[in-house]
């Protein structure tokens, strides 16, 4: 302890010694540390920290299992029985997402809602911090008249009043009880929601197909998941057996049922880019410990005389080591502890650039985990770059030593080191720069994607009615008509629709239907298609281009013939035929034959990098639509300005005011912006790479300029003996740019074949573009060549300036 307190009070004399070379090693240590930190940060609170919950790895989702890997809901009829006849499950409950009205006691708002089931808090475990939860008599079919607020909507809305239970507030136009608050910082699934509001199932009238609920569960406690996956696969083969003779007209069931740990429900979309994320930063610390490490070994040049003078002495190898290790932990602790720092500010930059898709966001920080994360890294990484320097320095010819001159032994020892440590550099930065560059090209492919519609200069707001206020199919088709005729004499406005799904919203609805005159194409495929209600000027608002037939027009009213439009990718049903003209049944009894009057251009509508699916739209204001899919409240007005359609908000804000004061506008953003919010994700992931590779890129230029300053200094006496030979100054620089362009080399050739490997791992992050994409790497290689040799120029520069007489006595 004694030696090593002395090796502390020595080392921080050495650090304050020479204050250039701490600053600049610290600094490259803050910005490895640091960034590392913050990105920790964001992984460990999204991916590490287990759910806010009691024992949340006994929570569990329920899903059917679909064909292409993805999961469906429950109906109904399944929820009730896996609830009743599940022998692995303590609670099971079943719930369902979406958005209310929220008037009275302000303006009116539309806030996101979760309906549920009353054994739903039981579930996840949290009860409200004020009042209570739902009850089974809370949870009755029809209307909910109880609500659970949450802590953030109670501060905003009803100033945490503490007399709040009790209340009477006004949710779609009716008056709901408020029963309770839930704690600060509860949420599930969805951080957005403000409300939750009982389900009010009915076991007397349950539906066999319509898959409309999700379902979550917490296992018993002597239950694995391994177990639980096998017993409800046998209940739903049960079922899906008993359903089939119950129901002889058609039940949607499956035979087995996918039960997915509610922590990966959450995160695992996300897990991979961040993984991608804090193995990219790891890249970064390491070639930072690279450059460190070159630093130290060029220090160690101006102290072979003194650690020669210890040895001399007595002091072991072991001794001399631990003295030099001591130096640089300490100066990896300045690192850490200025990279914490840093960190903050580099948290609550990520999370202002984050997407809304990214979960957890609000449990990001830097917290007793990450502070122990960074004290690891640091001791980590003074180890890494403090050892080597010390066993060559450790290890030296003390004849050689007490030497004048240079050019021992040990010096072309540390010279191959520090070139070692260089061509280490780069080949981790063209790993970055390579990966960073796919991304980018992937980015820019993604982004002149054509989406099917024309997004300038198009408003779009959503627009909810009440079913207390607009119980009949007539008021809600009087509402929108009115809108469309206000909204459209406005100024600068030159179309306007309405949509009940919107593209690239994150939404979608999906329908099966039959084809007249052909069997469906196999009992086992699902023949069905996305489906969207629209008015009559949807397309034109929207600029979607027709390929064939017509747009709906004034003749299709309320009961004229059904009719509908398909999209080109649902023409795949019709291989050999012309879809026009022909007539599609949805299945539903009562529901008339629909006759395709016309085929569109195929639209994005679930991502830019997801190919479109079939599609039909319905005319909302025909008759028709209503028996098979339902009246839909819900809808999206679609405005096309002349120019800047954001300054439309305002007026459709008024007009609809003015039909009915109480209804609120919500998600008013122009359809640019919609198309941006959907590329959210691989953008926030492009372009912390992008800022990684920079800064990579950034370091191994310092990282080669420092070996071939040092290679300068080292071969003064050479440079000026071919000078005085009659060398000049291209001569020189040749020299200078041939042994740098030999380590470049070295680095490429090594980063070339890691990256081609290394790509392999983000090849899902990518879109139209190889992992190996030959251009993409040989542009990034030349640019990394193109960049270290302008490192090496300054060092050729001044050794073309040697004086060859002052270098002839150099030595």
């Amino acid at each position: 302890m004694e030696n090593i307190i002395q090796d502390i009070r020595y080392g921080v004399r050495m650090l304050l010694k020479r204050p250039g070379f701490t600053a600049v090693a610290v600094l490259a240590l803050t910005l490895g540390i640091g960034a590392n930190t913050a990105i920790f940060s964001v992984v460990n609170g999204v991916l590490l920290r287990p759910l806010p919950y009691p024992n949340p790895d006994r929570i569990v989702t329920i899903w059917h299992p679909s064909r292409g890997g993805h999961t469906l809901g429950l109906t109904d009829l399944e929820f009730f029985d896996f609830r009743e006849q599940n022998h692995v499950f303590e609670e099971v409950a079943a719930f369902a997402t979406g958005a209310t009205s929220l008037t009275g006691s302000g303006e009116p708002e539309r806030v996101a809602a979760t309906w549920a089931s009353a054994g739903f808090f039981p579930s996840v475990g949290v009860q409200p911090a004020l009042g209570r939860a739902f009850t089974a008599e809370d949870d009755k079919p029809g209307p909910a008249q109880v609500v659970v607020l949450s802590y953030g909507l109670w501060q905003r809305r009803f100033g945490s009043d503490p007399n709040i239970i009790g209340q009477q507030v006004s949710l779609n136009g009716l008056s709901r009880t408020i029963i309770g608050v839930m704690p600060g910082g509860f949420y599930f699934d969805k951080q957005d929601v403000q409300l939750w509001l009982p389900l009010g199932l009915d076991r007397a009238n349950v539906s066999p197909r319509d898959r409309s609920y999700n379902a979550i569960a917490r296992l018993r406690s002597n239950v694995t998941l391994e177990q639980a996956r096998v017993g409800m696969n046998t209940l739903a083969a049960q079922l899906a057996e008993e359903y089939r003779k119950r129901y002889p007209e058609g039940v949607n069931s499956t035979q087995s049922v996918n039960l997915i740990p509610l922590h990966e429900l959450i995160v695992g979309d996300i897990r991979p880019a961040l993984l991608v994320l804090l193995a990219a930063i790891g890249f970064v610390l390491l070639i930072a410990c690279a450059n460190v490490a070159n630093l130290l070994l060029a220090r160690a040049e101006a102290r072979q005389k003194e650690i020669a003078i210890r040895i001399a002495l007595g002091a072991g190898r072991s001794r001399i080591i631990q003295q030099l290790l001591t130096e640089s932990v300490l100066l990896s602790l300045m690192g850490g502890a200025m990279g914490l720092l840093l960190a903050f500010w580099g948290v609550e930059a990520l999370l202002a650039i984050a997407p809304a898709t990214i979960p957890r966001t609000s449990e990001v920080g830097v917290d007793a985990t990450v502070l122990i994360f960074t004290l690891a890294i640091s001791v980590l990484a003074g180890i890494m770059f403090g050892l080597v320097p010390g066993l060559q320095s450790s290890k030296m010819d003390l004849h050689a030593s007490f030497k004048e001159g240079r050019g021992s032994t040990g010096d072309r020892g540390r010279r191959h080191t520090r070139r070692v440590l260089v061509v280490s550099e780069i080949a981790l930065s063209l790993v970055l720069l390579i990966g960073a560059g796919l991304m980018i090209k992937s980015f820019w492919r993604l982004l002149n994607v054509d989406a099917g519609f024309d997004p300038k200069n198009v408003l779009t707001a959503q627009i909810a009615l009440p079913q207390s206020r607009y119980p009949q199919r007539q008021q809600v088709d009087a509402f929108y008509k009115q809108l469309l005729e206000r909204a459209e004499s406005l100024p600068g406005v030159q179309s306007v629709g309405t949509v009940t799904v919107l593209p690239l919203s994150g939404f979608n609805s999906n329908a099966s239907f039959e084809i007249e005159g052909k069997p469906r194409l196999s009992d086992d495929v699902a023949q069905n298609a996305e489906y969207r209600m629209i008015s009559r000027d949807y397309f034109c608002a929207m600029g979607i281009p027709l390929l064939k037939g017509r747009y709906f027009m004034e003749s299709d009213r309320e009961d004229a013939p059904a009719v509908v439009i398909i999209n080109d990718a649902m023409t795949s049903f019709w291989p050999d035929e012309d879809p026009v003209g022909k007539r599609i049944d949805l299945g539903v009894p009562g529901s008339p034959l629909f006759t395709i009057v016309g085929i569109t251009k195929d639209t994005k509508d679930q991502g830019l990098d997801i190919r479109p699916r079939p599609e039909m739209y319905f005319l909302h204001s025909q008759n028709a639509y209503v028996t098979a899919l339902g009246v839909w409240r819900s809808m999206t007005v679609v405005a096309r300005a002349s120019s800047g359609p954001i300054t439309l908000a305002g007026p459709i804000r008024s007009v609809v005011q003015t039909i009915d004061k109480d209804l609120p506008v919500a998600r008013i953003q122009t359809m640019e912006q919609v198309l941006s919010n959907s590329v959210s994700q691989p953008r926030f992931t492009m372009l912390l790479l992008a800022v990684f590779a920079v800064l990579a890129l950034a370091l191994a230029a310092v990282g080669v300029y420092g070996v071939m300053s040092f290679s300068v200094a080292q071969r003064t006496h050479e440079f000026g003996i071919r000078m005085a030979l009659g060398a000049d100054t291209r001569d020189v620089m040749k020299l200078v740019l041939r042994e740098g362009l030999v380590i470049v080399s070295m680095g490429v050739t090594i980063g070339l074949a890691l990256a081609f490997i290394a790509t392999r791992l983000i090849s899902s992050f990518l879109y139209g573009v190889s992992p190996s994409d030959p251009l993409t790497f040989l542009a990034i290689s030349l640019l990394l060549v193109g960049v270290a040799l302008g490192a090496c120029f300054v060092p050729g520069r001044r050794a073309t300036k040697v004086d060859p007489m002052e270098a002839l006595r150099y030595q």
